[in-house]
C-alpha cells in the first residue's frame, strides 16, 4: 500500500545511551512493515556532511541544524527519518522541531544514567574524555540538557531494547493501513 504519512524520529542522549543500538532497531521494524525509511547517525554525520564541524557549543547546534534540514529533506522526498545523534541542548532540539509541521517530530529521550553509560562505553571516549583528551565531551566537560517534555522517554538500563522499540512504535503516527501485512 502507497505510504502516507512521514514524520521523523529524533533520538537524543547521551553517547552509550543506546541511540543507534534502537535507531536500527526502529529502522528494522519499520521496513519489515514496508515502510520507507532513512537513518541519520550522528557518527556517520561527523564523518561526512559535518565533518567540518568541531564540538563547540555552536558547532553542536550547528551539526543539529544540519541534521534537521537534511531530515525535512528527506521527508519532503516521503521518508520516515529517524535521527540519532546526542543533540545536547534543549534551545537547538526545539529550533529543530519547528521546522516539521505539528505531530510530525517525534522526541524520543533515550535516558540513561551517566556511570551506565561510561561502563558500556563503546567507543572509549568517556575513557579519553576523563583524560582529558576530549575537553568538550557531552557530559563531562560539557552538558546535556535532559529534554523536559519529549513524546517518548525510554530508560535503556531498565528497559530491554525490544521493550523501548515497542514503547515508540506506541507513539508514532502510523496510518493503520500502511504498510499491513
Amino acid at each position: 500500500m502507497k505510504q502516507k504519512k512521514v514524520f521523523v524520529v529524533w533520538l537524543t542522549g547521551v553517547s552509550g545511551a543506546g541511540k543507534s543500538t534502537l535507531a536500527n532497531l526502529l529502522k528494522q521494524q519499520l521496513d519489515a512493515r514496508g515502510l520507507r525509511t532513512y537513518l541519520l547517525d550522528g557518527d556517520t554525520l561527523r564523518n561526512g556532511l559535518n565533518q567540518d564541524l568541531g564540538f563547540s557549543d555552536a558547532d553542536r547546534r550547528e551539526n543539529i541544524r544540519r541534521t534537521a534540514e537534511v531530515a525535512r529533506l528527506m521527508m519532503d522526498a516521503g521518508f520516515i527519518v529517524i535521527a540519532a545523534l546526542i543533540s545536547p541542548f534543549r534551545d537547538a532540539r526545539s529550533r529543530a522541531r519547528a521546522r516539521f509541521a505539528p505531530g510530525t517530530f517525534i522526541e524520543v529521550f533515550v535516558d540513561v544514567a551517566l556511570e551506565v553509560a561510561e561502563a558500556r562505553d563503546p567507543k572509549g571516549l568517556y575513557v579519553l574524555a576523563r583524560q582529558g583528551a576530549i575537553p568538550q565531551f557531552t557530559g563531562i566537560g560539557s552538558a546535556y540538557e535532559n529534554p523536559l517534555s519529549p513524546e517518548v522517554h525510554v530508560r535503556t538500563a531498565e528497559t530491554s531494547p525490544s521493550e523501548c522499540i515497542a514503547t515508540i512504535m506506541q507513539k508514532l503516527p502510523l496510518d493503520t493501513d500502511v504498510g499491513a501485512p
